[in-house]
């Protein structure tokens, strides 16, 4: 005994002609297992199709891990980027003076921070001439507040680079600008045999920017080519 399909002729054709269009659209394929599970009873243990819902599974699950190991990639690759241009930038002036204005200028723009402070631990107090001349950039402390600034006047290491919200009503290293601060990072500065060290603080207003549990190899990097180009100048 025969029976006519009954399904449409052209669509049959269609499919016959291209069966792989069935096989690669993943909702088309869940629909006719669903159908045929329906078709066996409830008494009956597909165990191929219990092993290709969990392989669906899986590869569900190794596509979001792709997908997020390529967005990773790129932000990093970003960033790289981002420093890059911002120490070309710093590298730029020929003038100790242009070189520290520039880090409150477009170096900050580069990196897309709201605010630079350079933070000197020395005897020599801000009401020096020298110290003005570099306008809101400089700032100068006495020695140890940089650690104790860091740490928070814990009994903690000082890291090179620490990422952290703020809340800049409890301090006014950011001046003027304190109000609207809500992360920062901090990179403690090297800056040679027998001179006190330094900071240098990035301040952004989005409260986001710098986090503790972001990594902190860019800036490090950053960090050791201000350092550098910070004892040329000293010496």
């Amino acid at each position: 005994m025969s029976s006519s399909p009954q399904i449409d002729y052209t669509l049959r054709d269609k499919i016959i002609a291209a069966p792989e269009v069935i096989l690669e659209d993943p909702d088309v394929m869940a629909a006719l297992i669903a159908a045929n599970e329906r078709a066996m009873g409830s008494n009956i243990v597909d165990l191929r199709g219990i092993a290709m819902e969990r392989l669906e599974a899986r590869l569900d699950r190794l596509e979001d891990t792709h997908r997020s190991v390529i967005a990773a990639a790129y932000e990093n690759l970003a960033g790289t980027n981002q420093v890059h241009r911002a120490i070309l930038r710093m590298l730029d002036p020929v003038e100790f003076e242009s070189f520290l204005k520039d880090l409150g200028g477009e170096v900050a723009d580069i990196l897309r921070v709201d605010c630079v402070k350079l933070v000197l631990e020395s005897v020599q107090d801000e009401t020096s001439p020298a110290v003005q001349r570099l306008g809101d950039v400089l700032s100068v402390a006495e020695p140890g507040v940089i650690d104790q600034y860091i740490t928070m006047g814990r009994n903690t290491p000082v890291r090179p680079v620490t990422l952290r919200q703020v809340h800049p009503e409890a301090d006014d290293l950011y001046g003027e600008t304190s109000g609207w601060i809500r992360s920062e990072a901090c990179l403690k500065l090297d800056l040679g045999d027998g001179r006190l060290p330094g900071m240098l603080a990035l301040g952004a207003e989005d409260p986001h920017q710098f986090a503790p549990q972001q990594g902190t190899d860019l800036l490090a990097f950053f960090a050791g080519v201000f350092e550098r180009a910070m004892r040329r100048w000293l010496a």
